[in-house]
């Protein structure tokens, strides 16, 4: 085999414990700036005079810019540079929270669709820089990263309703989520120039070994990682956006809504460490991947059928969900990782599929409002059930990683 020969050798001159620093810190800016909104939604409602399809837009918009950003990502990388593009992409989420500080519809609208451009973008190339830097481990540093996503999310579910509280408005809290986003970029940027130094005097090769590759829509393991992701990321956009919503509607403070929403996020920080990692070194990804969709479904229509405000019982459905989006997710991208014979090839289906997978879920939002608004929470949760249904197929389709 060649691929010694086809991959840098200039990577060593960064270690490997830098890049995953700086990949570490890129993650958090990952979905704080979309957590932060759920749990001020009825008070955005409110505030605003707007209703729940509409609220539902809000967040429909920033994860379709995020499938936008999927798309494009390679593409553009491929021209700048991927790690370059990993900073400017989260200076854009730091841009778009900064807008959210003028508390108006087209600023909230404005501002989010920019954090969602910025996220899809930094999804796909951290999957490369994974792919190229820290390929020995990719289960393990993938459940890392997401796990670091999963904290800002947590943090920024958590501390939303205080946060507009002590500063006097939910615009202000949703701002503040540029803080740590400049705080990331100025991390990587020392990262990235030591990347492109080291890679002044090699030549790129990544290309031309992608164009030998089929185009991703005609591969079928790409399509069926689409298809996974889709499932996957609609039910995790979908309870991100509405799970604090549906509770209140039971009765709940905005506050403790918030803070079942924080749990949640909790509950994913294990699942997505351990079920990538033991997956990885079993070698059974279909036996895995399962248990995380078997988990989803059962939170998913225990919500739907067992609400129980008053019992304990919402915080084993939002546990059990928590579960299954949160190992669901980094399951998906690692078996990207290791299907893919580049970095190259691992961004640009990882690009394709995150980004089929964020146009269903920033379509999903956007139809539950609608249908919460025609005919409550029942058909919005039913369509959680079945993007489910499609994550499973999925799952069967794509099979154990091959020895």
């Amino acid at each position: 085999m060649s691929s010694a020969s086809t991959s840098p050798p200039t990577t060593r001159a960064v270690r490997p414990a830098v890049v995953l620093l700086g990949v570490l810190a890129l993650a958090v800016n990952l979905r704080a700036g979309l957590a932060g909104y759920p749990p001020l939604l009825e008070t955005v409602r409110a505030d605003l005079g707007i209703g729940a399809g509409a609220a539902g837009l809000v967040q429909a918009g920033a994860v379709l810019m995020m499938s936008a950003g999927s798309f494009g990502a390679a593409a553009v990388a491929a021209r700048i540079g991927r790690e370059r593009l990993l900073g400017v992409a989260v200076a854009i989420i730091a841009a778009g929270s900064l807008l959210r500080a003028v508390p108006a519809l087209p600023t909230l609208i404005g501002g989010s669709v920019l954090v969602g451009a910025g996220i899809g973008v930094a999804g796909v190339l951290l999957t490369g820089v994974v792919k190229e830097y820290l390929a020995d481990r990719a289960g393990a540093v993938t459940g890392g990263y997401v796990v670091s996503m999963m904290v800002g999310a947590t943090v920024a579910s958590a501390v939303a309703v205080p946060l507009a509280v002590a500063l006097g408005g939910w615009s202000l809290s949703l701002a503040v989520w540029a803080v740590p986003a400049v705080l990331a970029v100025a991390v990587w940027v020392p990262v990235a120039a030591r990347i492109g130094r080291g890679r002044s005097a090699v030549p790129a090769d990544d290309g031309a070994s992608e164009r030998d590759e089929p185009r991703i829509w005609r591969d079928p393991f790409a399509r069926r990682a689409a298809c996974y992701l889709a499932g996957s990321s609609t039910i995790f956009y979908g309870w991100l956006t509405w799970l604090s919503p549906f509770y209140e509607l039971q009765g709940w403070s905005a506050q403790s809504a918030g803070l079942l929403l924080a749990v949640w996020s909790i509950a994913q920080i294990p699942a997505a460490l351990l079920f990538p990692a033991i997956a990885e070194r079993h070698r059974r990804w279909r036996f895995w991947a399962s248990l995380t969709v078997l988990s989803s479904i059962a939170g998913t229509v225990g919500a739907l059928l067992l609400p129980a405000p008053g019992t304990p019982l919402p915080w084993l459905w939002a546990v059990l969900i928590g579960i299954g989006v949160g190992a669901g997710f980094p399951l998906g991208l690692a078996v990207i990782a290791w299907r893919t014979p580049t970095p190259a090839r691992s961004a640009a289906v990882s690009g394709f599929g995150l980004g089929v997978g964020y146009c269903a879920a920033g379509i999903g939002p956007l139809v539950m409002g609608l249908l919460i608004d025609l005919g409550g929470f029942f058909p919005a949760i039913v369509l959680l059930v079945a993007a489910a249904g499609l994550q499973a197929a999925a799952i069967w389709r794509i099979g154990d990683r091959p020895e």
